[in-house]
């Protein structure tokens, strides 16, 4: 006999129909409507104490700490930019940014405070509206009567249990944590008195039903139980922890349904929101306790996955919340495998900016017993010592195989390194892990030859030292980069102990002379904006983040983006005297004396295309060569602190580099070093 509360004449509710709706796409002219009453700067000025500066407002970056004010409001413009950052939009991003909501959540929000309506929904969508509702309903109902099993008499085991854990009873009720009494209906006959229908019950998960189940029962049972929300803090389904030993499972959660996706959601996620945007950091832990514990230790930043490896939707809802979210796993061999199954999933979706970090707790403790053993500073000590997913794919490969060793087991793990990183869909990103892991290989790999090269190798995994034969044609073949590494030695050994090689000239002329070489490429790049103002503006993001090695030049880049902030876009000549009128005037005409065949597009007439091809060009090619010189002037530097044939080994390397940069840029040959005349 099948369960007299399911009645096939009730209206069907399918679980196809009850997935949430999808987002949706408002009309440009009901946006362009929510800004129209909703100025930019009334919307920015909750979060950024702003100061009028001519037609703009400007403060403090919400996005990085800094004492000089570079966020800039228009109100005329309706847009917001942030130089520190590099960031900018408009209302609506700016929610999305500093709250960590979705689009449609801040067109909701936004539209609501500006009075705008918004479209009506369908018919299909108001059913859909109102069948979520009625869920999300019966979860609401089933957390209350949790909270109250917990204080009957019922839930003096439950009650026990928490308390053994240490929980303070304000942190109990904020996370409205509950029991689910043993019986097998007390919950479903409390829902049905409550006006709920077995289907709906069913649907949502609280119920465990099916064709050859005659009737249906509770599915959580003498558990205790957490509520897992949305991102807007409602209940929509449930964690349970087994007070029986003997139980099949010691933690449950809800099915899937059409409220909650476990893939989708993270516990705790409602909560976390706002401390990991004021913090810029969010912790990922294993369970709901580990999460509970350290909120309650003044981690408030902390979320769960639930019961299974991180997903792609979690990494994205964490990078909602912070651009680099700490995962935290045990350090045993459990976690270091959790922790590298992360790294696949995380690995295909690396972005500029957005991007994982790993820790490992110590002496195989969870967050939970690590707090209470040895208190908060013991965690914060954890998360101070937070590994780059860099390595750790490096640490994941190097353990995949045996130790790189040999010519064939060094390829293996350059072959497994190439696919892992090949995966990234990035360009950016994976160019600069193309790099890194070329050059993490080359300084391990030149170790390696060199303890082959004398001997002292040992034994590798799985195999044995290298026949003496081996280490003498080893030695043969090596002689003569030994002979180059001896001649750097002496070439460096010469330079003063606090400068590198790009420095110590720069402090002579400096003493010397009363002019200043500027770098020709950087005049280059300032003489092109000087002559096409339009692309302070429409590149800003781009010359704001530029590596510029030469002081005069970053404060005309400073002043430039400045006058264009208050000004909006000018003509060059107008911009010129501007310039000129803030002491900038030498500066600017040094730039004009600089004249090379391949600066066409930095001329004042060259047409629109050939500025942006040339500017694009010029700009990559200066960060490459500037990256590899502050590269090379670092590792000098280490190399007189340490003397390390690793320092030795780099500085060789990036020299080539340099070098075979050079020769592929050819038609961007350096012109001489144009002077500016110091004042005064």
């Amino acid at each position: 006999m099948h369960d007299a509360n399911v009645s096939r004449s009730e209206s069907p509710i399918s679980r196809a129909s009850l997935f949430p709706v999808r987002s949706m796409r408002y009309p440009p002219a009901l946006l362009d409507e929510i800004k129209a009453r909703l100025s930019v700067s009334q919307v920015v000025a909750r979060k950024v104490a702003l100061k009028r500066a001519g037609r703009e407002m400007r403060g403090l970056s919400p996005f990085k700490v800094e004492k000089t004010p570079s966020f800039f409001v228009n109100d005329h413009k309706g847009a917001w930019f942030d130089f520190s950052s590099g960031q900018n939009g408009d209302i609506f991003k700016f929610l999305m940014l500093t709250e960590g909501v979705s689009f449609t959540e801040a067109v909701e929000r936004l539209a609501e405070e500006a009075g705008v309506s918004l479209p009506k929904p369908t018919q299909e969508d108001r059913q859909l509206y109102d069948q979520r509702e009625r869920l999300l309903a019966v979860i609401e109902a089933s957390a209350e009567f949790f909270v109250q099993q917990l204080r009957s008499a019922a839930g003096f085991e439950a009650r026990r249990y928490i308390e053994r854990r240490g929980l303070a009873a304000g942190t109990i009720e904020k996370f409205r944590l509950g029991y689910a009494p043993a019986g097998r209906a007390q919950l479903k006959d409390y829902l049905a008195k409550a006006g709920f229908s077995a289907e709906e019950m069913n649907l949502s998960g609280m119920l465990i039903s099916g064709p050859d189940i005659p009737v249906s029962y509770d599915r959580f049972r003498n558990r205790v139980m957490f509520p897992i929300t949305d991102t807007r803090g409602r209940p929509i389904a449930f964690g349970g922890r087994a007070l029986d030993p003997d139980a099949p499972a010691k933690y449950l959660n809800s099915p899937e349904t059409p409220l909650f996706h476990k893939s989708h959601v993270l516990f705790n996620a409602a909560n976390a929101r706002q401390p990991a945007f004021d913090k810029g950091q969010i912790v990922v832990v294993e369970g709901y306790m580990d999460v509970i514990a350290l909120s309650e230790a003044g981690f408030p930043a902390t979320v769960a996955p639930l019961g299974t490896a991180l997903t792609v939707e979690q990494v994205q809802l964490l990078w909602r919340m912070a651009r680099e979210p700490i995962l935290c796993f045990d350090g045993d061999g459990a976690g270091r495998r959790a922790a590298f199954r992360a790294v696949e999933t995380v690995l295909p979706h690396l972005k500029p900016g957005y991007s994982v970090q790993f820790a490992f707790l110590p002496d195989g403790l969870d967050p939970d017993d690590l707090v209470r053993q040895r208190g908060p500073d013991a965690f914060r000590d954890v998360l101070a010592k937070t590994a780059p997913l860099f390595d750790v794919l490096i640490e994941r490969e190097e353990q995949a195989g045996p130790s790189a060793v040999t010519p064939e087991q060094r390829a293996a793990l350059e072959a497994r390194l190439t696919a892992l990183v090949g995966k990234i869909q990035d360009q950016s990103v994976r160019t600069q892990y193309e790099r890194e892991m070329r050059e993490t290989l080359w300084a391990r790999n030149k170790r390696v030859i060199r303890e082959i090269a004398t001997g002292g190798l040992g034994p590798s995994r799985g195999g044995s030292a290298a026949p003496a034969g081996a280490r003498r044609r080893n030695n043969t073949q090596l002689d003569w980069r030994f002979t180059v590494r001896a001649t750097e030695k002496q070439r460096i050994g010469n330079l003063p102990r606090a400068a590198t090689l790009s420095q110590a000239p720069m402090r002579s002329n400096e003493l010397a002379v009363r002019t200043l070489p500027l770098p020709p490429r950087e005049v280059l790049l300032m003489r092109t904006l000087l002559n096409h103002p339009w692309l302070i503006e429409e590149e800003c993001e781009t010359i704001a983040d530029l590596t510029l090695t030469a002081q005069p030049l970053i404060d005309l880049r400073k002043a430039m983006l400045n006058i264009v902030s208050y000004q909006g876009t000018l003509e060059s000549a107008a911009l010129r005297a501007h310039l000129s009128d803030a002491g900038f005037g030498p500066l600017v005409a040094a730039t004009d004396r600089i004249s090379h065949r391949s600066d066409r597009f930095a001329e004042p007439d060259a047409d629109r295309e050939t500025v942006e091809t040339g500017w694009r060009h010029a700009c990559a090619l200066h960060e490459t060569q500037v990256g590899l010189r502050r590269a090379l002037a670092e590792a000098e530097q280490e190399y007189l602190t340490s003397q390390s044939e690793t320092a030795l080994a780099r500085i060789l390397d990036l020299q080539e580099q340099l070098e075979r940069s050079a020769s592929q840029n050819a038609e961007l040959a350096t012109p001489p070093a144009v002077p500016m005349v110091r004042e005064g």
